[in-house]
């Protein structure tokens, strides 16, 4: 019998978003150019959080395809992206994506009903 996890990949998302931001709020994107500490632990938080994504599309394809309005597809890609590119993550990217598709990307997840 298999669990269902889904409640528990979208708490994993909602955590990684919740850490990118507090890792890099009160930065500038000068800053955090500079700072390869919070780069690592923020490009992390996008690992964890493509990883998250994968799994419900993997594992409840339903639940994605009835939620379309979330780019699981781009959150995996990216994760892939950083993953098997380490050496060539562009940091202007995982800033925007920090600053501009995370807020996006965390209110529709809280708009997801509970599982």
């Amino acid at each position: 019998m298999t669990v269902n996890r889904l409640a528990d990949y979208l708490d994993h998302m909602r955590q990684a978003i919740a850490d990118a931001q507090s890792f890099t709020e009160g930065m500038a994107q000068a800053d955090f150019e500079q700072d390869k500490r919070t780069q690592q632990a923020v490009v992390m938080s996008l690992i964890v959080l493509g990883e998250a994504a994968t799994k419900v599309m993997d594992q409840h394809p339903a639940f994605a395809e009835q939620h379309k309005q979330v780019p699981w597809r781009s959150m995996r890609g990216m994760r892939n992206r950083i993953a098997h590119g380490y050496f060539d993550i562009n940091l202007e990217v995982v800033w925007d994506t920090v600053q501009t598709a995370l807020p996006a990307l965390k209110s529709q997840l809280e708009a997801l009903p509970s599982t």
